[in-house]
């Protein structure tokens, strides 16, 4: 059920897609050039296109939501990572052992918590 949901769901978005590219640009989407855009210019009907458009939109986000239903009802309780963990075999390292350098950090003095930090004077 779900690989036929998902097929129909791919076909839609590339539906969507050649419909959204077959418009004819109006130029008006951000405000920038376009017709006249006085107070008495109204929105223009529908076309054709732009409906099948809204109809590709409204089934895209049908199939978007029954794969989000669909995969929620099939998820198990446990995570992918332990579901990884749980494959692996159990003489090799789920993480690599690295040897770390051997690194002698310098011996640094730190003022008592009390203290406060004491500043070089400024010179201005």
């Amino acid at each position: 059920m779900q690989n036929v949901v998902l097929i129909i769901h791919l076909l839609l978005a590339l539906s969507l897609m050649g419909v959204v590219l077959l418009q004819r640009s109006e130029g008006g989407g951000l405000g920038i050039g376009g017709g006249a855009m006085g107070p008495q210019a109204g929105r223009p009907p529908l076309t054709g296109l732009a409906k099948l458009t809204w109809g590709f939109a409204i089934a895209f986000i049908c199939t978007s939501l029954a794969l989000t239903v669909i995969g929620a009802s099939s998820s198990s309780d446990s995570s992918v990572l332990e579901q990884i963990g749980a494959q692996g075999s159990a003489d090799t390292p789920a993480t690599p052992s690295v040897p770390l350098p051997d690194v002698q950090l310098p011996d640094v003095q730190l003022p008592p918590a009390g203290d406060s930090p004491v500043l070089p004077p400024r010179n201005d």
